[in-house]
């Protein structure tokens, strides 16, 4: 027979042990209605927030049908960009082309303007791909922030230095890109950086707006209309501009490798198609739509003739000079 203490100990022993249980559970259920409350806060704040920024800009259309944002000046917060990239220790890369006579008309202006605009605060590394490595300007560079230059052929019609950029761009994203950076960026060199083109620009897939046609209807768009090439469209979303694109390495290399053996499969075909690389772009990101677009601030000419709602030219056209350059 159990003497009585030690029943009564047991049941002391069970009542602390119920209480404890009790007292646990009472713990955890408030701390997790503390969080759901704080994470509703949260979210009510963010989305007021987003909601404020569309409001800022009423007159332009910055989500997308499949809701990708379009950035327009007064849509973000740079500094919460720039901390959080900087905290995850973002690093980018940019190419950019500079053949023949491109390299003495813009290849400074656009370096030196791309080091004091392009992803300040960020690891950058300028990739110059050209056909005289030895000419390439040497220019003062911040901390974790390289100039590799990659000699590559010339090409004797501009349009075939077109088509190879993409291979190039793919066979670089290949072999070493991939390897060492976040995101790349791919631009033409006959641009100027005017102002901020920073961390609010990344994003998996990312177009730009061409200029000229954000504001057209679509039936005004020059896709190529042509059924024989690779680049045919009857319909699309929006006119991007080829001088800017960007995303993942892997997206990017996607978008390359796209482009070029379209443009080679016309090249068999005996087909070139209306904008060359740009048609082919365009074929592509309506086939596979851009998780990110860029208004047309990031890509802008600023010789336009009538009024825009660009408040912030960032990255300007260069004066053209085809007609000098090309032959």
């Amino acid at each position: 027979r159990v003497p009585d203490f030690i029943k009564n100990g047991i049941l002391i022993v069970k009542k602390i042990i119920f209480l404890f249980f009790i007292f646990s559970f009472l713990q955890v259920s408030y701390l997790l209605r503390t969080i759901l409350n704080f994470s509703l806060i949260v979210m009510r704040y963010c989305f007021t927030f987003s909601y404020l920024l569309v409001l800022a800009r009423p007159e332009v259309n910055t989500r997308t049908s499949w809701n990708a944002p379009i950035v327009w000046e007064l849509m973000f917060n740079p500094d919460l960009y720039d901390r959080h990239h900087q905290e995850a220790k973002t690093t980018v890369a940019l190419t950019v082309f500079a053949v023949g006579r491109y390299l003495d008309a813009y290849l400074n202006t656009f370096l030196t303007s791309a080091e004091k605009h392009f992803m300040v605060g960020l690891p950058v590394t300028f990739y110059v791909f050209t056909d005289q490595p030895e000419e390439v300007p040497n220019i003062t560079l911040a901390p974790l922030r390289h100039l590799k230059v990659i000699e590559v052929e010339r090409y004797s019609r501009w349009q075939d230095i077109s088509m190879m950029r993409m291979k190039t761009i793919s066979e670089i994203i290949e072999k070493e890109l991939r390897h060492n950076f976040n995101y790349v960026f791919c631009l033409d060199v006959d641009q100027e950086f005017k102002g901020r083109f920073g961390s609010e620009a990344l994003g998996e897939s990312v177009a730009v707006l061409h200029v000229y046609y954000y504001k057209l209807p679509k039936t005004q768009f020059t896709y190529d209309r042509n059924p024989k090439s690779k680049a045919y469209m009857t319909e699309g979303d929006y006119y991007y501009h080829a001088a800017v694109f960007g995303g993942s390495c892997d997206k990017v290399k996607a978008l390359a490798d796209y482009c070029y053996l379209s443009t080679m499969e016309d090249k068999l075909n005996d087909v070139e198609a209306l904008w060359h690389d740009e048609s082919h772009l365009n074929k592509y990101f309506w086939l596979n739509k851009p998780s990110r677009i860029l208004s047309s601030e990031y890509c802008f000419d600023p010789l336009i003739h009538y009024k825009t709602e660009v408040i912030v030219p960032r990255l300007v056209w260069a004066p053209k000079q085809y007609t000098k350059l090309r032959t």
